[in-house]
């Protein structure tokens, strides 16, 4: 009776066939995501008193777009530390800053992107907002592939170009990105030092409303758009997608097993071809193909156990 009851009980729970990882609490990715936003933003009193912090760390760049003007920042910004080592009066090549980034990339590639940026985790949330999403035809996908071309641009012209050999009165050459594009500046740092500081919220002019423009059109875009900064406008992520096919960190698709049933290219964030190039310069590495895979064809550094716990298969 005992064996019979079981079976009865057993046949009485539904099975499930999930099209996507079910979530048992906070993710890996998540998790690194939050801590690694608490820690470069880890001066409290900053958002409190609106002001920067100014101390020692201050020189040290951080393996992230987070502004220097953030009242929390504890680092420096690796972009806008370029920008300003180019575009200063000296003009010396900027070792310590570009070593810094080439250190990041190898070590890390894109990993940087996927659980270390504090704006790929505003975009990420907002992507979970419950609208329809745009579907990928034909024609949204040969424009998406052109679109990303643009963060080159922005790498080789606003971040080195310009600072490096714009005329300028004094001498010195603005930092482009930081000043006239950077959505994560302008919620990092603008919106919240101006939050503190109400004598700065007077000087707000032009300039600044343009900033708010493009931030509210990036983060609009990243209610439909998966990660639309880092898809198109991130020289960051330019940069660090240079090095992705020989960083430290890298991934690989087994095609002996790969049933090619294309889920991991469906819950791709950045709408990576991982069938067909899974260490391309847009993959941020964020696992989730991984996850999905039924066959678990698709290998990475990142915890098995992350992976089990998230990706429930049915049995």
């Amino acid at each position: 009776m005992s064996g019979m009851h079981r079976n009865r009980i057993n046949r009485s729970k539904p099975k499930r066939y999930p099209d996507s990882p079910r979530l048992k609490g906070m993710s890996f990715q998540r998790m690194v995501q939050l801590v690694s936003a608490v820690l470069v933003n880890g001066y409290l009193v900053g958002f409190q008193k609106g002001k920067i912090y100014t101390g020692g760390t201050k020189a040290v760049c951080v393996p992230v777009l987070n502004c220097y003007s953030c009242p929390g920042a504890l680092g420096a910004c690796p972009i806008g530390a370029l920008q300003t080592a180019v575009g200063g009066i000296r003009g010396h090549f900027p070792f310590y800053v570009m070593g810094s980034l080439m250190l990041f990339g190898i070590i890390l590639g894109r990993v940087a992107c996927g659980f270390l940026c504090p704006f790929g985790l505003v975009q990420d949330l907002l992507y979970k907002i419950p609208v329809p999403k745009p579907e990928a035809g034909p024609k949204l996908k040969k424009a998406d592939r052109t679109a990303r071309y643009l963060k080159y641009v922005i790498l080789a012209a606003a971040v080195i170009l310009l600072p490096a050999f714009a005329v300028t009165k004094s001498g010195v050459r603005p930092p482009y990105f930081c000043k006239y594009i950077c959505p994560a500046g302008t919620l990092g740092g603008g919106l919240t030092l101006m939050a503190g500081n109400p004598a700065l919220r007077e000087l707000a002019g032009p300039l600044f409303l343009w900033k708010i423009l493009v931030l509210i059109a990036v983060l609009a875009a990243a209610i439909f758009i998966s990660r639309p900064f880092c898809r198109y406008l991130c020289p960051l992520g330019a940069f660090y997608g240079l090095f992705n096919r020989f960083s430290f960190f890298q991934m690989s698709l087994n095609k002996d097993r790969c049933v090619g049933c294309k889920k991991c290219e469906h819950v791709c964030p950045m709408a990576v071809e991982v069938t067909e190039n899974i260490n391309s310069p847009e993959c941020i590495r964020c696992g989730l193909c991984k996850k999905v895979c039924p066959v678990h064809a698709i290998q990475s550094p990142l915890p098995a156990k992350d992976v089990k716990r998230q990706c429930e298969t049915s049995k």
